[in-house]
């Protein structure tokens, strides 16, 4: 089983490197955010085209996450429970595999943050907090769960290209790390870390500054994993060949395989 997770920024820009992606790797399932579509404008039909199925929760020009999979999945819901937020951010479903049964999997749109302090930093941890609090029982209701997407963090120094000039900014904060460990402390293992402990490896640079030419990146996209999966999981991996593309997004696929 192959789960993949990408930020495309605006599948209205980047459909074409979705799908010709999708041909190339046949994931399982692959969680896209920051689509940037209503669910009116979404393209179920392309996917349909390639044999998969689609799920969307968007809305215009901002967010917007989707789950593609090649099976139906099961119990599909949409936002957080008992949040009351305009902005679309989760979806989740069962995938129904045949060897491990129902597997609940989630995409997810951590928001920003934007700078420490602010008000849009102040959403982010009350957001987080909403989000573990729901996670704790979705791993509680549910034998296998697979969380991924861009989380908007990076967990560890290893995950940012300078950490001492991102000291206490944005991303890498305390507040935000903290918050991170309280998921994992929730019955959950970081994927690429748990297989690669000591790889430096990102899934983000920045459009400025020729981040990507430079390596500036940072590890923010994840792939979560239920304890219930650990003895499953073979390989877990980071495809930066979609960043070099024409118009690319700033973020890159971040893909876990289970055997």
């Amino acid at each position: 089983m192959k789960i993949a997770t990408w930020n495309v920024n605006s599948l209205n820009v980047r459909l074409d490197h979705v799908i010709d992606w999708i041909k190339a790797h046949n994931p399982d399932v692959l969680c896209l955010q920051e689509t940037k579509q209503t669910n009116e404008k979404f393209s179920h039909e392309a996917f349909k085209a390639i044999g998969y199925k689609s799920y969307h929760n968007g809305q215009r020009t901002y967010n917007g996450v989707a789950l593609i999979s090649n099976k139906g999945l099961l119990e599909v819901g949409n936002d957080l429970p008992g949040f009351d937020d305009p902005q679309k951010r989760i979806i989740h479903g069962a995938y129904p595999s045949e060897e491990l049964g129902p597997i609940r999997v989630v995409s997810a749109y951590v928001p920003n943050g934007q700078v420490v302090g602010s008000e849009k930093f102040k959403y982010k941890l009350s957001w987080l907090r909403k989000f573990n609090h729901w996670v704790k029982k979705l791993n509680s209701d549910n034998k296998h769960v697979i969380l991924t997407g861009d989380f908007n963090i990076a967990p560890c120094d290893i995950d940012c290209h300078d950490p001492e000039g991102w000291l206490g900014s944005i991303l890498v904060s305390p507040d935000e790390r903290d918050l991170f460990n309280d998921v994992i402390d929730c019955g959950f293992i970081d994927s690429f870390r748990f297989l690669n402990k000591d790889l430096q490896k990102f899934s983000w640079w920045d459009y400025r500054m020729a981040g990507f030419r430079r390596n500036l990146g940072m590890r923010i996209d994840h792939i979560l994993i239920s304890e219930s999966l650990k003895g499953n999981l073979s390989t877990a991996y980071i495809d930066e060949d979609p960043r070099k593309l024409e118009r690319p997004s700033d973020h890159t696929p971040v893909i876990s395989e289970f055997r």
